[in-house]
């Protein structure tokens, strides 16, 4: 049996002093007034700690982060962040995606996502990918932990103004679809990481992933077990029939929520992946933040099947 734990959307604060005046952005900017207007309120941080406490406390196989761990992309806010995720855990046991936020605006790899670079780093030469200015490392990527084989993708680019929307593109598309069906034949649980939910019609216009009628596609075509995705900040479940089994899409809660009238309070999965039968078996237990006990407390539990 392999465990692992599956959270996102931490929006770590607080937001470091001088986010938005420092290296200028007008979306930047924006996102900071936002934040001290809003977000502020509804993201804690030590909310956050006590998601990350909890896993460490389960002790899974492998830990899943899939995006938006900064707000508005502020360069003390990577800094922050991979201090926070050192003391998480190590990189070999975090593989990170990044999220629109991490994306938030352009700015150069150095000053930016570099600083998360260890958890974004495969394990297994992967023939085709893709980098940006933005993200100087290769995408997709693939990290085998005995009979699972984790595929990193990423969807973060910089949007204009008031959008959230992704992309993965045509080199990730056409370099996933032969991961999968390479490691389905060597016997892999196959688990996609993304931050965009990868399904049409999952998301807003303004949020969605843009090219998700293609990666809809590779999946019927190739299948996977888990595709483990946030950005909604909401719990999800979807599946899709593929010419290999059934595929599990599955997000959940910003890992920071502590107060929203509209979406869930902060939680994270946990998944414990076996064979059995001839087919791949996944019970999930849903954990989340319980704010009368301070706590996070059991919500609930079911199985998945191929």
């Amino acid at each position: 049996m392999f465990t692992l734990a599956h959270l996102s959307d931490l929006h770590l604060g607080p937001l470091p002093i001088g986010s938005a005046h420092r290296n200028f952005a007008l979306k930047r900017t924006i996102g900071v007034m936002n934040w001290r207007l809003n977000r502020h309120r509804v993201h804690s941080p030590d909310v956050a700690l006590a998601i990350a406490a909890d896993i460490v406390r389960s002790a899974p196989d492998h830990v899943a982060l899939t995006g938006d761990i900064v707000n508005v992309a502020a360069r003390a806010e990577f800094v922050a962040a991979a201090r926070w995720l050192k003391a998480f855990g190590p990189s070999d046991w975090i593989s990170f995606v990044p999220g629109n936020h991490d994306c938030y605006v352009r700015m150069a790899w150095e000053h930016g996502l570099a600083h998360l670079e260890p958890y974004m780093v495969g394990d297994m030469r992967v023939p085709l990918t893709e980098e940006t200015p933005q993200i100087a490392t290769p995408f997709p990527y693939v990290r085998l932990r005995r009979n699972v084989a984790l595929i990193g993708v990423s969807t973060g680019i910089p949007q204009p103004l008031h959008r959230a929307s992704g992309r993965i593109g045509k080199v990730q598309l056409e370099s996933l679809s032969h991961l999968l069906s390479d490691l389905r034949e060597r016997g892999y649980a196959r688990v996609v990481m993304i931050h965009h939910p990868p399904l049409p019609g999952l998301a807003s216009p303004r949020k969605a992933l843009l090219d998700a009628p293609l990666l809809r596609g590779v999946l019927e075509a190739q299948g996977a077990e888990l595709v483990l995705h946030g950005h909604n900040h909401e719990h999800m479940l979807n599946t899709l029939n593929s010419r290999f089994g059934t595929v599990h899409v599955l997000g959940v809660p910003s890992a920071s929520l502590v107060e929203d009238a509209h979406r869930p309070l902060a939680a994270w999965n946990h998944y414990q992946i076996q064979r059995q039968a001839g087919k791949w078996q996944i019970d999930v237990a849903i954990r989340s933040y319980d704010p009368a006990s301070r706590q996070i407390v059991p919500l609930t539990e079911f199985a998945l099947s191929s």
